[in-house]
């Protein structure tokens, strides 16, 4: 039987505590568990009232990897769920709402993945995202450099960008936006791309194709459309070492000279909220 914690009045199964998820760390599950209760308070604002789609990997990085989109079996009671549109019919996801929800959609190990949309309102996106991939041997350096041209750009239109690690090798680039489907955004977005790849031919490119890639920088600009999702800031994602998607500052970016500067771990995630709060809060503010 899977210990009961009780949170927030919530009777919560939390299992394999003592399992390591991450040999090359040993980060343990009862470890992944605690950063995200720690982390609550900076996360679940960015999860509240949007679908979640879950990246499981409940044997580690190593083991079997899958998404779960719909509500999972065994989902309690009590857990949100929304109906959500697609074009195979409507479907049932899980919202995040509180700790209770949060403490129990950790313990399926997962990465979380939002839309740039609430459920309350599907047809109107809240976020503009650009996902910056480098293709190697370019490095989230090279995705700085990107980063920097795009902010400025985005200014000229009245956008306040804000920059996360995605986790992986890359940044994300938020903003906020309103009144605009996401057809609409996902078209600006494409623009944006393709902007950035006039302006710095020899860094950027704005099309998926791999043979393109190598030592660029892919604009990612398709995870504005309806159907996609981003990882949420603060999620831990399915890699080798266990990098968080995390906020940082623009002088962050500007001073990126060494990949490794921009690679956070569950504890320098916890030590940066502490000392920063947290840096995509503007975010959560409808924009003016």
């Amino acid at each position: 039987m899977a210990p009961i914690t009780v949170v927030e009045g919530r009777r919560v199964a939390l299992s394999n505590l003592e399992k390591v998820l991450y040999p090359a760390t040993g980060l343990t599950k009862g470890e992944l568990l605690h950063y995200y209760a720690t982390a609550a308070g900076a996360l679940l604002p960015h999860l509240r009232d949007r679908p979640l789609s879950f990246l499981r990997y409940p044997d580690g990085p190593d083991g079997q990897v899958f998404f779960t989109k719909n509500v999972p079996p065994g989902t309690p009671g009590w857990v949100t769920t929304a109906e959500v549109a697609r074009s195979e019919g409507p479907a049932r996801m899980v919202l995040v709402q509180d700790l209770p929800s949060l403490m129990w959609a950790a313990n399926l190990v997962a990465e979380f993945h939002t839309h740039q949309w609430t459920a309350a309102v599907p047809g109107e996106a809240d976020r503009l995202v650009l996902d910056l991939d480098p293709g190697p041997p370019a490095t989230v350096a090279q995705c700085c450099e990107v980063a920097l041209w795009l902010r400025e750009r985005l200014a000229a239109d009245g956008l306040e960008a804000y920059a996360k690690t995605s986790g992986a090798k890359g940044l994300h680039l938020l903003a906020g936006v309103r009144g605009a489907s996401p057809e609409r955004v996902s078209a600006y977005a494409k623009g944006l791309a393709v902007e950035a790849e006039a302006a710095l031919p020899g860094l950027v490119v704005h099309r998926m194709t791999r043979s393109l890639r190598p030592g660029k920088v892919f604009v990612d600009w398709s995870q504005n459309a309806a159907r996609k999702t981003t990882a949420a800031p603060y999620t831990v994602r399915a890699r080798a070492t266990p990098a968080v998607s995390t906020p940082v500052t623009w002088d962050e970016v500007a001073d990126c000279d060494d990949p490794d500067r921009l690679r956070f771990l569950p504890g320098d995630v916890l030590a940066r909220l502490a000392s920063h709060g947290d840096l995509l809060a503007p975010l959560l503010a409808p924009p003016p």
